[in-house]
């Protein structure tokens, strides 16, 4: 991997999403530090990308374009082994990652993603995880909004707490944000799965504890008032639990034995709450019927997305509240527009930190997490990239 051509490829910056990514590198990669290239289907699109990337920083005018499909292996292996890390925005991963990860196993190349999609999460993770290993590289899932505030954030409140005590960590989402076409096609998606062979709400990972040896759950599922926070908790059904008891698992030195954690939306009254239970039931009872679904994917475009005054306006915040047997602590992890400003900067800033410590990792492979991979490497750069990790109480 020494002699790769480049140190990363994006794969996707005709996309939304990835020309966000792609304009973060402009911003903030140098070339003289970082060769990075370009890559997708269609070169004309990619070219007129590069452009605008060089009327943002003229150095771009390095950046290589390459050709590739995500459903044509060897393309995508011509591309995966001439790079250290492939960055990737194209979804929905459950139709366009697989054939990707595959070519980056093939061709031994470290890769990062943005998918929230439990079912091609757990698929990498069952196929892949095992030669990852023996190869010696990274597969990190879940490198946007989904799920580095959760797995950092937990990260991050497990480190406020006794060492040698038992842990429990819950979230509690805010956000006014909105979505790209992209990512809600990748929800629909992950939404028509959901419950055929995947828990959203596991209480342990299987790698941590055999099921013989849990310990009754401590941290209930429901909608509830929380009276440290003075805000209703509303159970959400995303990834981000399983990703966190996951990296749990990898830093037992961190987050201990017996460690739970859950996630809940922050709502400011019951009705709304229950308003958004309705809400969320009738879309996944909807995105089950194919008709219904092919009706809702018809919402919006993939390629639409947030303008940049309505992104300037978005904001996130994660409150967590942790607790061990002799201490409580409320931490908070917030910043801008989540969906597509932070999670291009959580994205690029993964893989960026990846680069900057292959060789020096605790783990040494793997089909894995972010912050089991990164730790407090990736809270640290983070922070000095204006993602704030607080101690609020």
């Amino acid at each position: 991997m020494e002699n790769r051509k480049y140190d990363i490829v994006l794969l996707g910056a005709t996309g939304f999403t990835g020309s966000l990514v792609a304009e973060y590198f402009a911003q903030n990669v140098s070339f003289k530090k970082v060769k990075w290239a370009l890559a997708g289907r269609n070169t004309e699109k990619l070219n007129a990308i590069k452009n605008k990337l060089m009327a943002i920083n003229p150095e771009c005018e390095q950046a290589d374009i390459l050709q590739c499909n995500s459903e044509n292996l060897s393309s995508l292996e011509n591309v995966t082994a001439q790079t250290k890390i492939i960055v990737t925005t194209v979804g929905p991963f459950a139709i366009h990652g697989e054939a990707l990860v595959q070519a980056c196993v093939n061709t031994g190349t470290n890769y990062c993603d943005i998918t929230g999609e439990p079912e091609f999460v757990k698929a990498v993770l069952k196929q892949h995880d095992k030669v990852a290993k023996e190869k010696g590289i990274y597969i990190i899932n879940c490198c946007g909004f989904d799920s580095i505030p959760a797995d950092a954030g937990a990260y991050f409140t497990a480190l406020q707490l006794p060492a040698n005590e038992t842990k429990t960590i819950k979230g509690f989402v805010s956000t006014n944000a909105t979505f790209s076409g992209g990512t809600y096609a990748s929800a629909i998606g992950a939404t028509s799965t959901a419950g055929k062979d995947f828990s959203f709400f596991p209480s342990k990972n299987k790698d941590a504890k055999s099921e013989s040896t849990r310990v009754k759950k401590r941290i209930k599922s429901s909608i509830y008032f929380d009276k440290d926070l003075k805000k209703w908790a509303l159970p959400m059904p995303v990834i981000d639990p399983w990703m966190v008891m996951r990296t749990s698992a990898y830093r037992r030195e961190v987050f201990g034995e017996n460690f739970e954690y859950a996630q809940f939306l922050s709502m400011p009254n019951l009705p709304a709450a229950i308003g958004l239970v309705g809400t969320v039931g009738a879309l996944m009872l909807g995105a089950q019927i194919k008709p219904v679904r092919d009706l809702l994917l018809q919402f919006r475009k993939s390629g639409e997305g947030p303008g940049q005054e309505e992104r300037d306006k978005s904001y996130f915040k994660l409150m967590f509240i942790g607790e061990s047997e002799t201490k409580k602590v409320i931490t908070k992890v917030s910043g801008g527009d989540p969906g597509y400003t932070e999670t291009s900067k959580m994205l690029s800033e993964t893989a960026l930190t990846l680069l900057e410590n292959l060789g020096k990792l605790p783990l040494k492979g793997g089909v894995l997490t972010p912050a089991g991979t990164l730790g407090s490497l990736l809270i640290e750069k983070l922070q000095s990239k204006g993602i704030k990790f607080e101690v609020a109480e």
